[in-house]
């Protein structure tokens, strides 16, 4: 698990195109310190195995599933990447929750500058927009981000100094892909108040039931604390 809170701005060293995936090596010192065969090191946002390491650098496969979903496919030799390790259990969530699963692809439509800050507009599948609300968290190529407005086919996002220094999205611009992923606690909301609809009226008997438990419960627990 990450947390979007980027530690390093790395750089692509090499693309190999295999048959049905590819094989980065990337620059990243930091965050290559330590690193051994089958850790993780999000880039992008997407969460990839470490192969190897040697001289601050890494390699690691993305298979086609991950290029399709991703804007990793897009990556050539000398572009900057947004670096994270996963968060060691105990540390301080920076961020938000965030899995390194990229759920599609995003397009920045406007870049407003302001004093000391960006707003950036972002056009999102339309598959996703309901998971994106107003001052909700959502990863931007690997950046954790409040969500300024929500709307129905795109949201913003209000960039500061460090993000705009320390992450692709301070050159990324107006036309260029940004990898999304979503608020995983929103899926699972969805999935399970979906199969409590397919329920029927058992369903909604159940949910009723337990209500009423809670509430005498409640009542219960208030009226000895009374006495």
């Amino acid at each position: 698990m990450f947390t979007g809170i980027v530690e390093e701005l790395g750089e692509v060293a090499a693309v190999e195109e295999l048959e049905e995936s590819s094989r980065f090596r990337l620059r990243g010192p930091l965050v290559t310190e330590g690193a051994k065969h089958g850790d993780s090191i999000a880039v992008n946002g997407v969460c990839l195995t470490v192969v190897d390491t040697a001289d601050g650098e890494f390699t690691a496969d993305v298979m086609a599933e991950t290029l399709k979903r991703s804007c990793l496919g897009a990556l050539t030799a000398g572009d900057r990447v947004n670096l994270e390790r996963p968060m060691a259990l105990g540390g301080r969530l920076g961020g938000h929750i965030v899995q390194g699963h990229v759920d599609g692809t995003g397009t920045i439509t406007e870049r407003v500058p302001g004093e000391n800050w960006e707003i950036v507009r972002i056009a999102a599948p339309g598959g996703l927009t309901r998971y994106i609300v107003e001052k909700g968290s959502i990863t931007v190529d690997g950046v954790s981000l409040t969500v300024v407005e929500a709307g129905e086919t795109d949201f913003t996002v209000s960039l500061i100094p460090t993000t705009l220094a320390l992450t692709t999205l301070g050159v990324k611009g107006v036309g260029d892909p940004v990898n999304l992923e979503v608020d995983v606690l929103a899926k699972y909301v969805e999935r399970l108040l979906g199969h409590r609809v397919a329920a029927g009226p058992a369903g909604a008997a159940e949910i009723t039931e337990t209500a009423e438990i809670t509430e005498t419960v409640e009542i219960t627990g208030t009226a000895g604390v009374a006495r």
